[in-house]
Order: C-alpha cells, then sequence, then structure tokens
C-alpha cells in the first residue's frame, strides 16, 4: 500500500494500481480521528459486500454505510477481527 496522507488523527492508504477512470491510484483504507470516535474506512467494501457476510454481529454493529466502521474505545478482539477482513481485502480473496 501507499501512504497517501500521514497526519495527526488522518490516515490515508492507496494501492499501488492505478484507476483508470481517475488515473490516480486506488483508494484502500483511512482512519479518521473525529471529535468522539475514530471512523475506519475500507473502501473495496463497497464494491465487494460479500466479504461482510461473515463478520461478527459486534463488528457489524459498529459498521456505518457500507465501508465504514466506529469506535469509541479500543476492542482488540474486534480489531483482530477487522484486521483479517483488511487481510482478505487486500490478498483479493472472494467472498
Amino acid at each position: 500500500m501507499i501512504v497517501a496522507r500521514d497526519a495527526v488523527g488522518d490516515l490515508l492508504l492507496q494501492t499501488p494500481e492505478v484507476d483508470p477512470k481517475t488515473g490516480a491510484p486506488t483508494f484502500f483504507a483511512a482512519v479518521t480521528a473525529k471529535k468522539a470516535y475514530v471512523a475506519f474506512h475500507l473502501m473495496s467494501l463497497y464494491y465487494r459486500p460479500e466479504l461482510l457476510a461473515d463478520i461478527s454481529p459486534q463488528l457489524d454493529k459498529r459498521r456505518q454505510g457500507k465501508t465504514c466502521f466506529n469506535f469509541k474505545r479500543s476492542d482488540p478482539e474486534l480489531f483482530a477481527e477487522l484486521e483479517t477482513l483488511i487481510d482478505r481485502v487486500a490478498s483479493g480473496e472472494k467472498g
């Protein structure tokens, strides 16, 4: 992945692949610190929602929209599950 932005409370990762429509690297993920929570966006889920079929109800409760997960506090168990989901997306695994 390519770190496109790395500032306090704002991290943006892109893939090395170029989007044919925009000519820019493809958006992969972002972490943004908001006032009351931290938002994690995994953009590939928009195009591959089948990867969400087997996430736990606890992680699903954190999901906002199709690609965003919000956390108010650290949760190592959910972070581990999210890491597995990120690995599946990055590897190109099918749902």
